[in-house]
């Protein structure tokens, strides 16, 4: 059994962290969050040590690398995308290994920063690229890298997902803090696509709002046309019709890629592999961060050829 902690213990994404540390056999020592409504931990590790003060918190965690024989080895971070670098640092000064949820960063040279405490501490940073080990979409990938080399594939990707006011008021309608709209809501897109189709080699932004980014990419193996959208008014009547709140969409030479179903124990696929040594690290996440950085400064351009179909329209 391996001690973990947690930060971001009243975020969104912490019960999947949760599960997954309990799922694995492994225990959580200690959480922080600077809110205290984690009544949540009572389901999973109710004798975990609980923090508000970050100061404490890593105190803790000195203490316990010090004096304890069983310190704690893997410090799994939720908390906001720009505090991921500090708590990624934070984690490998008390000679442990961060578990990052996405985006690992939210700016490019922070890549490199984190490299060198890897090398300095001999601990890893790992991120949480759970899609790539969704069974679907492994079969997918599979069956595109027997495609023809010459042969670009047309692909359209569409991800819609209703967010109320709060989402702009919070850190993560702020771009100095989640990154913006790609970032917080498109790493994961972005990420599939390099994964699946190979590195980017071009990309123009069409549209960028608050609310609403589109644009297109050309990748190793792809043209891509994309969409994100956290505007309800988005969603297709027939989401709606039935209650359903998020849309996403990836078409293939017109064909839908079809993976809604086989999310329910991703997190936990990925805490296997860390475990086992086999998690994916910075240079994995690498190529989405800097696809998403020069997204986020792109000037708007103007090209109907390549209009995503909700723009199009």
């Amino acid at each position: 059994m391996t001690n973990f902690a947690l930060v971001g213990a009243a975020g969104f994404v912490a019960p999947r962290h949760l599960k997954a540390i309990r799922d694995t056999g492994n225990t959580l020592v200690a959480a922080l969050d600077p809110h205290d409504s984690v009544g949540l931990l009572d389901n999973y590790f109710p004798e975990a040590q609980f923090f508000t003060s970050f100061e404490r918190f890593e105190r803790h965690l000195e203490k316990l690398r010090v004096q304890s024989k069983d310190p704690v080895e893997y410090v799994s971070i939720c908390s906001p995308n720009y505090l991921h670098d500090t708590h990624c640092r934070m984690a490998l000064h008390v000679n442990a290994h961060a578990i990052c949820e996405k985006p690992l960063v939210i700016n490019t040279w922070n890549l490199q920063s984190l490299q060198e405490v890897e090398a300095r501490t001999g601990k890893r940073v790992y991120t949480v690229l759970q899609l790539r080990l969704h069974p679907t979409l492994i079969e997918l990938q599979q069956k595109l890298a027997q495609e023809p080399a010459d042969h670009k594939l047309d692909v359209v990707l569409t991800y819609i997902t209703r967010r109320g006011q709060w989402y702009h008021t919070s850190w993560k309608g702020d771009e100095e803090k989640s990154g913006g709209l790609a970032m917080n809501i498109g790493i994961h897109f972005f990420d599939l696509l390099i994964w699946l189709f190979g590195k980017p080699e071009h990309s123009e932004v069409h549209l960028s709002q608050p609310d609403r980014i589109s644009g297109a990419l050309e990748l190793e193996r792809a043209r891509v046309r994309w969409y994100l959208s956290v505007n309800v008014d988005d969603l297709p009547e027939s989401s709606r019709a039935q209650n359903k709140f998020a849309f996403r969409s990836i078409t293939i030479d017109g064909q839908e890629a079809e993976f809604s179903e086989g999310f329910t124990d991703l997190h936990t696929r990925v805490y296997e592999g860390v475990v086992a040594g086999r998690g994916y690290g910075i240079e994995d996440a690498r190529h989405s961060i800097e696809l998403v950085y020069t997204i986020r400064h792109a000037d708007i351009v103007a090209n109907p050829t390549r209009l995503h179909p909700m723009l199009a329209r």
